[in-house]
């Protein structure tokens, strides 16, 4: 009798979970393999969009200061090497930009439109049109070699150009992380390394699709001072990308991090960013408002 019952409740189960257990396992058991793939000759464009927005107070006194960018990037794929690395050379096409900082009033540049960039723009005029960087990847998005084609800021190890894929294919909810050593001054003027990470999670896979979510963190216990040299790179953000043309569709970054006592007790500073990018269709450019737009616009005000 303990055996027939036992057998009976064992029947009893195959009919109600077989079924969603199965189903389970294989999900949890499906891996996607997330992987660049570039042809020579192609030109992959996107459209780019910045904004950051900076609050300090010290002593009392608050400032603010501004700024907004709106660009098409385009990766030009010049080589397929050995190893299945990809060569690209990276040029931004066009570009719009507006700052505010304090005491002086909203400046703004536009390339397609301005022939003679306001002060303060001339570094990003020239930067428009030229080869920027030759850069080489694997299929995972790593660097392997970066030459710079014109004078520009040192690239970072932490943020770099590609956002870096498993070396292994990955189930959802599956996460893998880089760590980074970053430099930033203490107040003596001496030097610190920052050990930091960027956590990296696949959410989930539709289709073709990938969902991936992006946080960056700290990890070495740092002072307020040190945070507020790294509080622009504190982002979270999303990624889409295509598993079967093997590139970003989408992504966006944001960040909204608040320091109290960088610079004394009475001191803070609050960073708010937002960066998204776009895969364009071939021909698509940035939107422009046109001028009867811009005066309608100015006599509505």
């Amino acid at each position: 009798m303990h055996d027939i019952a036992n057998t009976w409740k064992f029947f009893l189960l195959t009919l109600v979970l077989p079924i969603g257990i199965a189903n389970s396992a294989c999900a949890a058991e499906e891996k996607h393999t997330l992987e660049y793939k570039f042809r020579m000759g192609e030109v992959i464009r996107y459209s780019v969009k910045h904004t950051t927005n900076i609050r300090t107070t010290i002593e009392g006194s608050s400032q603010e200061a501004e700024s907004k960018s709106a660009s098409v990037k385009a990766w030009k794929v010049t080589d397929e090497l050995p190893d299945r690395v990809m060569e690209f050379v990276h040029v931004v096409e066009e570009v719009r930009m507006a700052n505010r900082v304090p005491n002086r009033a909203l400046t703004t540049y536009d390339s397609k439109r301005d022939k003679t960039p306001p002060p303060g723009f001339e570094q990003a005029s020239r930067a428009v049109g030229v080869p920027l960087s030759l850069i080489r990847i694997r299929p995972t998005g790593e660097i392997v070699h970066r030459e710079e084609k014109h004078p520009q800021p040192a690239a970072s190890k932490d943020m770099p150009i590609t956002l870096r894929l498993p070396d292994e294919s990955i189930a959802v909810g599956e996460q893998w992380d880089f760590t980074y050593d970053v430099d930033a001054d203490r107040k003596s003027g001496t030097k610190m390394q920052v050990r930091t990470r960027r956590v990296c999670t696949l959410k989930s896979v539709d289709g073709d699709i990938a969902t991936i979510g992006v946080d960056y963190q700290i990890l070495t216990p740092v002072s307020p001072f040190i945070e507020s040299q790294l509080i622009e790179r504190l982002t979270k953000g999303t990624v889409e990308f295509d598993m079967k043309r093997g590139r970003l569709v989408s992504q966006r970054f944001d960040a909204d991090n608040r320091v109290l006592g960088f610079h004394g007790d009475a001191s803070s500073m609050h960073f708010v960013s937002r960066l998204e990018e776009r895969l364009l269709k071939p021909g698509e450019r940035l939107a422009r408002k046109t001028k009867k737009n811009s005066k309608s616009a100015q006599s509505a005000k």
